[in-house]
């Protein structure tokens, strides 16, 4: 139960990130942008994955 809790919360981090991506396309901030994608790539995995790893063990 506790891992499908981290899997939503990796899941609002990477949310938050793909808000910051929009935010700095618009203000064209190239290196801002460039971590932004690699966090919300990193979370989206890792929550993805850690939750269809839960849902497939029940």
């Amino acid at each position: 139960m506790s891992h499908i809790i981290l899997g939503i919360l990796f899941l609002l981090v990477a949310l938050l990130a793909v808000v910051s991506v929009i935010r700095q396309l618009k203000i064209k901030n190239y290196f801002a942008l460039i971590f932004s994608v690699l966090t919300a790539a990193t979370f989206g995995f890792f929550s993805i994955a850690t939750i269809i790893s839960e849902l497939a063990n029940l």
